[in-house]
């Protein structure tokens, strides 16, 4: 159980793996329930050292649409709203292009390339090529679960060496041609910028699951690919089915080796989500990464060649000097082989 920026009255149960990070009203942290402390062992840390909450839209009284884009907080406790005096960069959607669940990549890619930002409609995108996302601060924020899923072999979205982009509000999923990744992020030659990085907010990531694997299988090397420095996610989760319209997922099927690999500095993740790839489940090469919250899960496939292989779900490169993590949690249930 994961809270961020919250303010709660009181509370001092958890269950398992609970961590609070900038949220008032939480109990402190402790190792286990005693005589004097009910509960399972929590983490509780008192700010958040770098965030922005995710995009959102409003309408006044006359009808009139606003993309609000709240500002970053350096070392932050409880919700950036609560004070009625959060600053908002408040955009016009007359910058703002709304998509319809039949337009093409190419399509999306001009508005892109034109300097606005995108509102992904709910629907089924089946894109032919990468959503490209070139210009500093640019914004696409999916509605209603809306879903980008590969074609063709290439990334569902490439961030280029630009600060302040938000990716949000996103389904992003694997197609029948295998690719690189789904979410490539920067050329790992551009730094980024602590005063304005990149976000991605509420981005879920699935490996098969809508697909009959007797028909066709679904693949990516990698989901989230990171090459550059100070980028944040806020709430991933990503999923290689366990199961699918068939039935369950059996030998590896709809192969998916890594779900993130890190490979700039300073890169933040607040609550954390993978499950079941068939090699290392987090790769991390970055210096200075923070983790705060991660939930895994082995693959239930896994044979035992995945033990002998020395395969991990949370791996730090060894030459790494500084990484930190809390509340990492990982199980296993080996269904199909002895590993």
């Amino acid at each position: 159980f994961f809270t961020r920026s919250c303010e709660f009255g009181a509370g001092d149960q958890a269950v398992w793996n609970t961590v609070h990070v900038g949220s008032s009203g939480v109990p402190k942290s402790h190792c286990g329930r005693t005589k004097t402390i009910p509960g399972s062992p929590m983490i509780s840390i008192d700010s958040v050292p770098i965030v922005r909450e995710k995009p959102f839209i409003s309408v006044d009284s006359s009808g009139k649409y606003t993309l609000n884009v709240p500002e970053v907080r350096i070392n932050s406790t409880g919700t950036s709203w609560a004070s009625g005096s959060e600053k908002l960069d408040t955009r016009d959607f007359s910058k703002i292009y709304v998509t319809k669940p039949s337009d093409t990549a190419d399509t999306i890619n001009q508005m892109l390339f034109m300097g606005l930002d995108v509102v992904v409609s709910p629907g089924i995108y089946n894109l032919t090529d990468s959503l490209k996302v070139q210009k500093e601060d640019q914004v696409i924020l999916g509605l209603g679960m809306a879903t980008l899923v590969s074609s063709t072999g290439k990334p569902c979205i490439e961030v280029s060496d630009v600060d302040g982009v938000t990716i949000a509000g996103l389904m992003l999923g694997a197609g029948t041609v295998k690719s690189p990744s789904l979410l490539k992020w920067g050329t790992g030659n551009f730094k980024g910028d602590r005063a304005n990085p990149g976000f991605i907010h509420d981005v879920f990531v699935r490996v098969g699951g809508t697909n009959d694997v007797n028909v066709n299988e679904v693949s990516t090397e990698l989901m989230i690919d990171l090459q550059n420095g100070n980028i944040i996610g806020d709430n991933l989760w990503l999923w290689r089915a366990d199961h699918d319209q068939s039935g369950q997922v059996y030998g590896g099927a709809n192969p998916c080796s890594t779900g993130l690999n890190v490979d700039g500095d300073d890169v933040i993740m607040y609550g954390l989500f993978v499950e079941h790839t068939l090699k290392n489940l987090v790769t991390w090469n970055g210096e200075r990464g923070r983790t705060y919250f991660y939930q895994s899960e082995l693959p239930y496939d896994a044979t035992t060649a995945y033990g002998t292989s020395g395969y991990a779900s949370y791996v730090v490169n060894e030459d790494v000097k500084d990484h930190d993590a809390w509340g990492v949690g990982v199980y296993s249930y080996f269904r199909d082989y002895d590993v």
